[in-house]
């Protein structure tokens, strides 16, 4: 397995500190308002790459971490009239209700700011002791000039960045790009610290809380491209300069940004649909399946009409779902099957399909390429079942229990739900009575009552039952809402 490191800038054979074990850090959300699109995608792509990585037999620590003290949460919480706190805590929550119906699987620990205070004032004392911070005011910058290797992620010269910089003259800084690591506040909320009251800064939180959750071994840290600087350059410099060793982190990945008419879904300019508004018109299939139709690494230009082919998409994954659930559902099947040529060219199939979507996720967690497999595998399944040659026998059904549970896990590493979960009302005496009236409108097909066939069938459709004629005879299966991708 390969991955593309934003550190090196390419792909490097993917070795975690520990055999068998991955330990990830993916930044989180500053807790001022909902989520978006922006916010939920790259959720979505770590998610999908630590159930891949989970696939592999891999045992994977994930950490998450939440922005809940700074300027923007002080100023939303006076807006909406309620404590800084109070406003974090509002806003987590509801950023945990989005990824749980988004099918996202929760980080074994979110980490907030205030949580860990003294882990990070111990760490800004050490980084004072070492000449690597100063303290001005109140407040502690760090020195880049102090760390060699500042500008190392992003490629940049020290040199050149502070000539094309456009950062603010603050007079109690040594250089123009020295950052806090602790800024003064005198109001409340804050923390007593050696310097005075105040909060820590944006980039030491993360440096300090992925240190300890996960014992200063980060095989991985994901975010955005949008972070790589300056709020991972500085996490690099800070948190070298802390622990004296190289490197912080193995292997950088970073998703590409969510982007509206080219510019970037952001909350300082109201670009941008929360994702609640997203999930009242879309399914969260739908949401998972448009953003993973892309690469991880690759931008993508929002567009409704896209999203909603999504939804198109996806439906045949789900009918080739249902259509199995249902030959397998069957009773009958013949004595013996002797069709050996169709199920040893399937059985081919299938093995060809599992070794497809493992070198495409290999690759870099390539779900785009991941996505086209599983559409292929639900192609060859549809021309199996479909097939004239195609018996319901004892090999057979083995071999459909097979494709099934194939599809099904390669959708599961996607997040994908192809359970095709049907009302109660398809069990017992109404599907006995629906059974009874197909079975009719077969007897008027015989007889070429072909006008009363097509009454029945099309009054059927209007109750929400639609029949489709198949080599194997009619089924039928309740119709789902258009908008039902889950």
């Amino acid at each position: 397995m390969k991955v593309y490191n934003s550190l090196t800038g390419k792909k490097e054979k993917f070795v975690p500190h520990v055999k068998d074990e991955v330990r990830m850090y993916v930044c989180g959300l500053t807790v001022q308002n909902y989520s978006h699109l922006g916010h939920v995608r790259g959720a979505i792509n770590y998610d999908v790459i630590r159930r891949y990585l989970r696939y592999k037999g891999y045992q994977v620590k994930y950490i998450q971490n939440f922005t809940d003290i700074n300027e923007k949460i002080v100023a939303r919480a006076e807006e909406e009239g309620l404590k800084p706190m109070e406003l974090a805590n509002k806003y987590a929550e509801a950023y945990i209700d989005d990824l749980k119906n988004l099918n996202v699987e929760m980080p074994d620990y979110f980490c907030r700011v205030s949580d860990n205070i003294p882990e990070i004032i111990e760490m800004i004392e050490t980084l004072v002791e070492r000449g690597h911070a100063y303290e001005a005011e109140g407040s502690v910058y760090f020195s880049v000039e102090s760390f060699e290797d500042y500008g190392m992620l992003s490629g940049r010269k020290l040199e050149e960045m502070e000539a094309g910089s456009r950062v603010e003259v603050d007079a109690s800084k040594r250089h123009p790009l020295d950052f806090a690591l602790w800024k003064s506040y005198e109001e409340k909320p804050n923390w007593e610290s050696p310097w005075g009251p105040g909060w820590p800064g944006w980039h030491i939180e993360c440096s300090a809380m992925s240190l300890k959750y996960l014992d200063g071994k980060l095989d991985i840290h994901g975010g955005g491209t949008d972070l790589i600087f300056p709020h991972h350059e500085n996490e690099i410099a800070q948190s070298e300069a802390y622990t004296g060793e190289s490197p912080f982190v193995k292997y950088w990945l970073h998703n590409g940004t969510v982007d509206m008419s080219g510019e970037k879904m952001s909350k300082s300019t109201g670009n941008f649909y929360t994702t609640r508004e997203l999930l009242e018109e879309f399914s969260a299939n739908e949401i998972r399946y448009y953003i993973l139709t892309k690469h991880y690494r690759s931008p993508i230009d929002f567009s409704f009409e896209e999203l909603k082919n999504s939804r198109k998409s996806l439906k045949k994954l789900l009918n080739t779902a249902e259509e199995l659930d249902n030959l397998l559902d069957k009773n009958e099947e013949i004595d013996q099957d002797d069709r050996l040529f169709l199920q040893e060219e399937f059985v081919d199939k299938l093995k060809a399909h599992r070794q497809e979507f493992g070198e495409a996720m290999d690759d870099d967690f390539n779900t785009a390429r991941g996505m086209a497999v599983i559409h292929n595998l639900a192609s060859d399944i549809n021309s199996f079942i479909n097939s004239e040659d195609f018996e319901l026998g004892r090999n057979t059904r083995q071999l459909l229990r097979e494709a099934r549970k194939l599809l099904g896990k390669l959708a599961e590493i996607m997040g994908l739900k192809l359970e095709v979960a049907g009302p109660e009302l398809e069990s017992g005496k109404f599907a006995e009575l629906v059974d009874y009236v197909v079975k009719l409108r077969e007897e008027a097909r015989e007889e070429k009552n072909f006008e009363l066939a097509d009454r029945i069938r099309d009054d059927l459709q209007k109750m929400g039952i639609e029949i489709k004629d198949t080599p194997r005879g009619p089924e039928w299966k309740l119709r789902s809402s258009d908008n039902d991708g889950s």
